[in-house]
């Protein structure tokens, strides 16, 4: 199996539709056929994009503890036992709570990819 492929959703500021557009992709693959899941997605509260996380496959977050505050994160553990031929994986610039696999939520990505999953 080779490596995964990326691709990335750029926009000038939040709120923009970056999530909305990655979203919209995972609906038009889910019904040709392809294997998605959501690894990670964060709506922000707003209600067209959580709409649009309805008929497609949440992998549950990994919950971590730090200062006394339960946090969730991607959980890479169960992705790759997932398999699936692509994850949707959101803010890959975030830093993941202490304690967690990566400190970095692009070097969780690094994994997938590695494993030959598609983000």
């Amino acid at each position: 199996m080779g490596r995964g492929k990326l691709r990335i959703y750029l926009g000038a500021a939040p709120g923009v539709g970056k999530t909305y557009a990655m979203l919209s992709e995972a609906h038009r693959r889910v019904e040709r056929g392809t294997d998605v899941i959501v690894g990670f997605v964060e709506h922000h509260g707003r209600p067209r994009t959580e709409v649009m996380l309805h008929g497609l496959e949440l992998l549950p977050r990994r919950e971590r503890e730090y200062r006394g505050t339960a946090f969730t994160e991607m959980d890479v553990d169960a992705v790759l036992e997932r398999a699936p031929a692509v994850v949707l994986v959101d803010e890959l610039a975030h830093t993941n709570v202490p304690g967690s696999r990566n400190a970095k939520r692009w070097q969780d990505v690094e994994e997938l990819l590695k494993a030959g999953i598609d983000v």
